[in-house]
């Protein structure tokens, strides 16, 4: 069974010589290119916050329906706030995914010209700290993010800051995920369909559970469960669209385990990262060439595109 790869970014944070930063770059675009999955260690991001997270996370998901729903915001795509079970389904799938979910966003003057797109975060009362526990991961994550980027604008040959004005009020999102114990059996319905994530590129850190698997080359799907001390990376649609490919976005799902294991229930923790709402995704020149022409001559608006896929997998 083919391996995706695991790497330490402190070769590239922290490299005690040139050839150190140099070597990771070519090693995490190489697996960016045949994975579009790379996990990613010597991270920094202490596990007590992490742990501490997932606890607060899972003492949310606890709390009863009707607390839940107060949170939910009718019409507003799932952006902020809790989406109830039932209600995501992956693209072209015909059963909804079995989980629920809470979305944190970046917080924004309300005066900002993204604050019609970007609206403010809702905040369970139940749990107080919910708001600094979770708001910290999320810009743990997003400094984390954008060293991953910087890292890849290196190995197509772009300036190392090349993402950061163009992601510094990236409508990002934090995604706490609950997968509820599955009582029932040959159900048709799976904890999340195949699919790939919209966004520039997801970090996924702490999953409770085996269960994600990513689609190979050759058309295997391979169980990527990371250690505790990995944080999970992947490439999504938009920077597939940005570079013409030479970054895929892979098909990856949740499946439900077999015999009792599926009885349990199952918590994953994705930061989607994401450009500003008014970044044109505009085909790279640099990685357009006579073998791999321009597959998208027409740009689009992050903001455009994120709305045409949220209608695609049903939250809006």
């Amino acid at each position: 069974m083919p391996v995706i790869p695991t790497l330490d970014i402190r070769r590239f944070t922290t490299p005690t010589r040139s050839a150190d930063r140099e070597a990771f770059v070519a090693e995490l675009g190489a697996a960016y290119r045949e994975w579009g999955f790379c996990g990613i260690r010597g991270h920094g991001i202490p596990q007590a916050q992490i742990d501490r997270a997932y606890n607060v996370f899972q003492r949310f998901f606890a709390l009863p329906e009707a607390s839940k729903r107060k949170y939910h915001v009718p019409g507003g795509g799932g952006a902020r706030g809790y989406t109830p079970f039932g209600i995501e389904t992956a693209k072209g799938a015909q059963h909804f995914d079995l989980k629920e979910f809470w979305h944190v966003g970046r917080e924004i003057p309300r005066d900002s010209k993204h604050a019609g797109v970007m609206p403010p975060n809702l905040w369970p009362e139940e749990i107080p700290e919910f708001k600094e526990v979770a708001y910290g991961l999320y810009t743990t994550l997003d400094e984390l993010g954008s060293k991953v980027l910087s890292a890849l604008a290196l190995h197509i040959g772009l300036p190392e800051n090349y993402f950061a004005d163009k992601t510094d009020v990236g409508n990002s999102i934090l995604r706490p995920i609950h997968y509820p114990p599955i009582t029932a059996d040959n159900i048709p319905n799976v904890r999340a369909g195949a699919h790939e994530d919209i966004n520039l590129i997801t970090l996924l850190v702490g999953a409770s559970a085996a269960g994600l698997e990513v689609l190979s080359r050759k058309g295997e799907w391979v169980p990527f469960t990371a250690d505790e001390d990995t944080i999970v990376v992947n490439i999504g649609d938009m920077l597939q669209r940005l570079t013409n490919h030479v970054y895929p976005s892979t098909t990856h799902r949740v499946v439900n385990p077999p015999g009792d294991a599926a009885r349990k229930p199952r918590y994953s923790t994705p930061f989607f990262l994401h450009p500003n709402p008014d970044f044109l995704i505009q085909t790279l020149p640099g990685c357009i060439t006579p073998d791999n022409p321009d597959r998208y001559p027409e740009p689009i608006t992050a903001h455009g595109y994120l709305m045409e896929r949220l209608r695609e997998i049903k939250l809006t």
